[in-house]
């Protein structure tokens, strides 16, 4: 039912259109279709990056528990998977490790095999389809015995040395047939040096969509369980990842980033830092991306499992979010509900 004001039956009283003079913002409101027709921001299908988790074996669809309705998939499931995202249109996927434990050292040394889940996964997705993007992570987390995404000296991260191994990352990922290389990382100097690495490999169009700024946030904490750094992490990577207070620094982390060659930015997480999308966005007028990160979808598919919210609204309502505060595109776990309710 629409209810609409009526005037006032007291011939005494001043009436709203003398108050407001004539200006009534509701009459935009008063249908579905005035109020698409005056509508800001659009979110379409062309906006969505959809993450995916890779796990050794074959037929394995293996649920995260801190993830409602996403799993880790084997290479022959994330073929599945891929040839349902370039059905509904969604653009690209970006693909995450679960590594062994067996496999994980000091080093993140798995990082650097050309057979490894990452490679494998890439291959795949080109070979069921072409007309999706892939987009790889560039850090040592998932390959590291102590959760780090960079090389250890004590307790300390090691700068240089980690972006060198990166390099090679970025270079065995390229070859593999990732489209877009995501350094994660937080290292100093990483994208200048990987973009160095890959222009010199041969790979002068692999882009580069840096995480310009990543924040030491506590709403990674599934994804952890995804990828099974949560049981490895010494510490925590408060010395390389940005702190949640700033935002001067957000700019000077892209400002780097985009000099260096970064050819598209990203801020994670997401909804906590709609400022910083819009900030980086304004300033630099860049391909800017945010990550609506795992304890994000959490809470929202969670509540809307238990009835404490409308789950599909909440979902397309945080997505809106985004594009409203300025980001050309969303990585979220959301992403084929959402184009299948957009489709619908």
């Amino acid at each position: 039912m629409t209810f609409q004001s009526r005037p006032s039956s007291n011939p005494d009283r001043t009436s709203v259109d003398e108050i407001v003079g004539g200006r009534r913002m509701r009459r935009n409101r008063k249908s579905d279709w005035a109020r698409r027709m005056v509508r800001e921001n659009t979110l379409t299908v062309d906006d969505l990056i959809w993450p995916l988790f890779v796990i050794a074996g074959s037929n394995v669809r293996q649920p995260v528990a801190s993830m409602p309705g996403v799993e880790r998939l084997s290479v022959d499931e994330i073929r599945r998977d891929v040839a349902r995202a370039a059905e509904l249109g969604i653009p690209a996927v970006a693909v995450f490790p679960y590594t062994d434990p067996a496999l994980r050292d000091a080093t993140g040394s798995e990082a650097l095999n050309a057979n490894n889940l990452v490679c494998q996964a890439c291959r795949a997705i080109r070979e069921e389809t072409g007309d999706i993007g892939i987009m790889t992570d560039v850090a040592l987390d998932p390959y590291t015995s102590h959760g780090h995404d960079g090389l250890m000296s004590g307790e300390e991260i090691l700068n240089d040395e980690t972006v060198d191994q990166l390099v090679t990352q970025a270079l065995v990922q390229a070859e593999a047939g990732t489209d877009i290389i995501g350094p994660s990382d937080m290292m100093d100097g990483r994208i200048g040096a990987i973009r160095e690495g890959l222009d010199k490999g041969g790979f002068r169009n692999v882009q580069i969509m840096s995480y310009a700024a990543k924040y030491a946030s506590a709403f990674y904490g599934p994804f952890r369980d995804a990828v099974g750094t949560n049981a490895t992490l010494i510490g925590d990577k408060r010395t390389y990842q940005m702190d949640p207070a700033n935002t001067d620094e957000a700019v000077r982390e892209a400002e780097l980033d985009i000099a260096e060659g970064a050819d598209m930015i990203m801020v994670k997480p997401g909804m906590p830092y709609l400022d910083i999308i819009r900030r980086l966005k304004d300033t630099f007028a860049m391909p800017t991306f945010a990550y609506q990160v795992s304890g994000e979808f959490a809470m929202i598919a969670a509540a809307g499992q238990n009835g404490w919210i409308d789950h599909d609204r909440a979902m397309l309502e945080s997505l809106m979010a985004f594009k409203r505060a300025g980001a050309d595109g969303i990585l979220s776990y959301f992403a084929p509900m959402v184009a299948e309710k957009l489709k619908g």
